[in-house]
């Protein structure tokens, strides 16, 4: 044995008597040096083998590493670096089980819950790639389909891994035409505004950062203007503007963010409205398959001046949602609700008590098409009795609280044309119900939009 073999010339070396007064001291002290070095040229084994992999030397460091990772099932940083060389390899589903292993050992490893979604990502399993990179990244307006939002976290995720960066980027541009119509409801009626039928052509740009702090921290931020041009003299143009900025921490299979954000739209006729507030939010990993979340902000909507100043007020609304991985990772379903008070507000209706739902459902078709189907659906019930048009006789008036049901559907297709650059056709309906005869509203959009991603 190797043991008996470096401990024999120290009995020799002693001489029989003295060896046998002076073996057992001199054998402890050559077996802790002999685990010492042991533990050292496992340490440099680790050391060297996180070299290979930063020179993208997959099959070397995979090689280095083999030997001892059935032996040592106790080192986070050795599963992972196992994970990260299989990965290299193009071996998805082993990189997956070793990346998974490093997190069961330590749960809060930034760099193995990225290298996990990027497993996922490579063996198609596009939702629970999602929810592994959430882990980590905060990222604001994603676009709305599956498989577009875990390509820019898939970019991030490299960008921090192989170029070893602690600041990575996203950004996107895009443009298109579209056609929006006004449906007929009681209150369009009255107004005389359900003929109203324009073309549009819309365009829009921004991005997000993320950087990498000491402790699982992290700072981020995002910028998106918006902007929307009418055909039709009689039709306001639109632009938007909106920011965010936030810090996050992820700890184990959670991250926990809280920030602030702004938007500044412009309403027509020299008309601008300002949001600001402060958003704090929660979510958790459960499971491969399922994220949930709960957060809340408080924000002020403000119309600074003009005809509809008079429109201001602040918000406070909680939110909890559940994410669900279907398909083997080829869809996603999630289901949102909120509640919350709107007050501090100058409109004659009063303060309003609020609460809705959202779902999405995420789905790819082929290699290449993927879609969305979403729904989102508010109810406010305002607090102020006052006088209003009869819902169901317009020359009639009666005294009510106002009360409203506000609804959208949506649903878009992406063609994915390669580097970076998508095809999305979309459609949006719109209906504002009340029993306020002039607040009922309801239109249709439908537009075609060209994006690039970088």
């Amino acid at each position: 044995m190797m043991t008996s073999a470096c401990l024999r010339p120290l009995y020799q070396l002693v001489g029989n008597a003295a060896g046998k007064r002076w073996f057992p001291i001199l054998a402890a002290l050559a077996l802790t040096q002999s685990a010492w070095a042991a533990g050292a040229a496992s340490e440099v084994d680790l050391s060297a083998a996180q070299t290979l992999i930063e020179q993208r030397r997959y099959d070397d460091a995979y090689g280095l590493l083999a030997p001892n990772a059935a032996k040592d099932t106790s080192s986070a940083q050795l599963a992972y670096l196992m994970g990260r060389a299989a990965l290299g390899r193009g071996q998805a589903e082993q990189a997956r089980e070793w990346l998974t292993r490093s997190l069961q050992l330590q749960a809060d490893f930034i760099d193995a819950h990225l290298a996990l979604g990027q497993a996922y990502y490579r063996l198609g399993m596009l939702a629970e790639a999602r929810l592994a990179f959430e882990t980590v990244f905060r990222f604001d307006n994603l676009p709305p389909d599956l498989e577009s939002q875990v390509r820019i976290y898939s970019q991030a995720a490299s960008q921090h891994l192989e170029g070893g960066r602690r600041l990575v980027s996203f950004g996107y541009a895009m443009m298109g035409i579209g056609q929006y119509w006004v449906n007929p409801t009681k209150g369009t009626n009255a107004l005389g505004g359900n003929d109203r039928r324009d073309t549009f052509y819309n365009a829009r740009v921004g991005g997000g950062l993320n950087y990498e702090l000491a402790d699982n921290y992290a700072l981020d931020g995002s910028l998106d203007y918006r902007f929307r041009y009418y055909d039709n003299p009689d039709s306001r143009n639109d632009s938007d503007l909106r920011w965010r900025a936030a810090v996050s921490r992820a700890e184990n299979e959670a991250n926990i963010a809280a920030g602030i954000f702004g938007r500044v739209s412009y309403r027509g006729e020299s008309t601008y409205r300002n949001d600001y507030g402060a958003f704090a939010d929660y979510r958790y990993r459960l499971d491969a398959d399922n994220q949930i979340s709960v957060g809340g902000e408080v924000r002020r909507r403000r119309y600074p001046e003009g005809r509809l100043r008079q429109r201001t007020f602040s918000t406070a609304v909680a939110n909890v949602g559940w994410v669900r991985a279907l398909a083997d990772g080829q869809a996603s379903f999630s289901l949102k609700a909120h509640a919350g008070y709107n007050f501090a507000t100058g409109r004659p209706d009063g303060d309003s008590m609020v609460y809705g739902l959202t779902g999405n459902l995420d789905f790819t078709l082929t290699e290449t098409v993927s879609g969305f189907v979403f729904g989102w659906w508010e109810h406010d019930s305002f607090d102020a009795e006052r006088i209003h048009f009869h819902p169901d006789a317009l020359d009639q008036i009666v005294s009510l609280q106002r009360q409203d049901n506000l609804y959208e559907v949506g649903a878009g297709l992406v063609w994915d044309l390669g580097g970076g650059w998508s095809l999305r056709p979309e459609i949006l309906f719109t209906r504002d119900q009340s029993n306020a005869v002039a607040v009922n509203y309801s239109a249709t959009e439908a537009w075609m939009n060209l994006r690039v991603d970088f």
